[in-house]
């Protein structure tokens, strides 16, 4: 048999790495630098988030604070991405910003902090997949409405596809786990040409623009508070649109080269969404017809009505939304994946009930089977309580991001605390940056992360009523509470964490280098032939 020794030392390499951090490899590495940049950019798709979310920064500000908090909310995410990328280096698996915590934090507190970080994230996944369900049935239903105009949507209606959604991004993360990489490849394409297509035919063919005054400069406020307040609502359009861009950690053992390609993809989806997104919004901006008009659409997406009031034509605003829907739809399946394998790290470290159940892995397939079908239940849970109330899926749609937030959070404190107590850990991973502009980009991180996830809990209409009170205060702790009480109930008993103990000898810890020349000269004496 004939070895390709470059890609050899790069599988024992990540393999090595994975079990210093105390975890044995069990899925396939088959995901590439490109098939990751476009599994997480595909999941982030500021543009599309950005237009999903349009009248949010339409009523508070206008294109002035969407444009220009954009810029302000993609530099400051820029020094997230950054030490999210340094740690992710060092310690690449699938638990993510759990797994960081417990290895960086004080001992004392680490299996604590590491499990309240865990439910916070895995809450951001399982609802963001919950969340993009539900956009994904908007556009479809929305193209239903705008082509036949006596279709009403009814709220059923909209749960049932998302339902649909969600039954297939399981199927195909089942079924189709090879299919990942050359998908995302695919889509990556799909989702840049997509974004160039809308551009050009919405600024060829929408005759009735808006001045550059109102794109750059005119302030405007339907939120019924003050102008402070407004400005700072608006920044909540720009949060949600830079988003899950951590992705590329949670499929770290499945991909080749991590440790250095795993870090380049989280950089590159941000720099990617932060591009594509603001040409996106001045083209929307300029493009946009009566505010009023669009805000309160039939079809339920002011983006589709933008299409059709700049096209005048149903087949080709349809089109244009079909592109969109498209990488939503495969956008269900990289959710469905990054929160399947964070679902099974947290039941590897006895972090869910029946965890031996959810950590299984599929010896054929090599993917976590159970852990998958969780994640497309508690999806569809999600989604079901927009059955009920629109307040309380609203809320859903908030946490997503807050949950994130507060994930990203937790790892840049522990870094921050360390360097100040003097107990800060030398990461060793291929991407390493200078310690005092990592130190710098940790703070600044952390502090706007701090400062988005309070300002997620605010009132976004005045006067405030139980229909448009923002209920995220009350879910987050909610989701707080419930994480201390399994805390010191079942997780303090039982849940492990990742441990940095493997293979200690009389003078310490085996480095990674020693554990893969232990890996080599294992494979070179063994027998030729069985």
């Amino acid at each position: 048999m004939v070895f390709d020794h470059q890609v050899f030392d790069g599988q024992v390499r990540e393999d090595a790495v994975l079990e210093k951090i105390g975890y044995q490899q069990e899925l396939k590495r088959s995901f590439g630098l490109l098939g990751m940049i476009g599994f997480s950019f595909n999941i982030v798709t500021c543009w599309t988030a950005l237009g999903s979310v349009l009248i949010v920064g339409v009523n508070s500000g206008g294109p002035p604070v969407m444009i220009w908090s954009w810029l302000a909310i993609c530099a400051v995410t820029l020094a997230v991405a950054y030490s999210l990328a340094e740690i992710c280096s060092a310690y690449p698996t699938a638990g993510g910003q759990y797994s960081w915590v417990a290895i960086l934090a004080p001992p004392k507190y680490a299996r604590g902090l590491s499990w309240v970080t865990g439910w916070f994230m895995m809450t951001g996944i399982v609802a963001m997949g919950a969340t993009n369900n539900f956009i994904g049935a908007n556009y479809i239903l929305g193209q239903a409405n705008l082509a036949n105009p006596s279709y009403k949507i009814e709220r059923w209606h909209t749960v049932l596809v998302a339902y649909l959604i969600a039954v297939s991004a399981t199927v195909v993360n089942i079924y189709g786990p090879q299919l990942l990489d050359k998908l995302s490849r695919g889509m990556l394409i799909w989702n840049i040409s997509s974004f160039v297509i809308v551009i050009i035919v919405l600024l060829a063919t929408n005759d009735h623009k808006q001045p550059a005054s109102f794109v750059f400069r005119d302030f405007q406020n339907f939120s019924g508070f003050g102008t402070a307040y407004c400005a700072i609502l608006g920044l909540l359009q720009s949060a949600f649109g830079m988003c899950c861009y951590d992705s590329p950690a949670h499929m770290t053992e499945e991909m080749k080269n991590a440790s250095k390609e795993a870090p380049k993809a989280i950089l590159m989806t941000v720099y990617i969404g932060f591009i594509t997104g603001f040409v996106f919004l001045i083209t929307l901006s300029f493009c946009i017809g009566d505010i009023g008009t669009t805000a309160l659409t039939l079809t339920g997406v002011p983006l589709i009505q933008i299409f059709y009031d700049s096209t005048n034509s149903v087949v080709g605003s349809c089109l244009l939304t079909s592109l969109i829907t498209v990488i939503t739809l495969v956008c269900s399946n990289g959710l469905m994946a990054a929160g399947s394998r964070s679902l099974y790290a947290f039941a590897r470290d006895h972090g869910l009930p029946f965890s031996t159940l959810f950590s299984r892995v599929e010896p054929k397939k090599q993917v976590p089977i159970y852990a998958i079908l969780l994640t497309g239940a508690l999806q569809i849970a999600l989604n079901s309580i927009y059955f009920g109330t629109i307040t309380g899926f609203n809320t859903v749609i908030s946490i997503s991001t807050e949950g994130f937030y507060l994930s990203y959070a937790m790892p840049l404190l522990m870094q921050i605390i360390a360097r100040f107590n003097g107990n800060a850990q030398d990461l060793q991973g291929p991407f390493k940056l200078p310690p005092n502009l990592s130190l710098a980009l940790n703070i600044i991180g952390f502090v706007f992360l701090l400062f988005t996830s309070i300002t997620f809990n605010f009132p976004t209409l005045n006067p405030v009523d139980s229909g448009n009170m923002n209920y995220t205060s009350a879910a987050i702790g909610i989701i707080g509470m419930i994480s201390l009480v399994t805390w010191f109930t079942t997780g303090k008993k039982r849940f492990t964490g990742p441990e940095l103990t493997l293979h200690a000898t009389g003078s310490g810890i085996d480095t990674v280098e020693e554990v893969v020349l232990e890996k080599k000269l294992a494979v070179s004496v063994a027998p030729k032939e069985l």
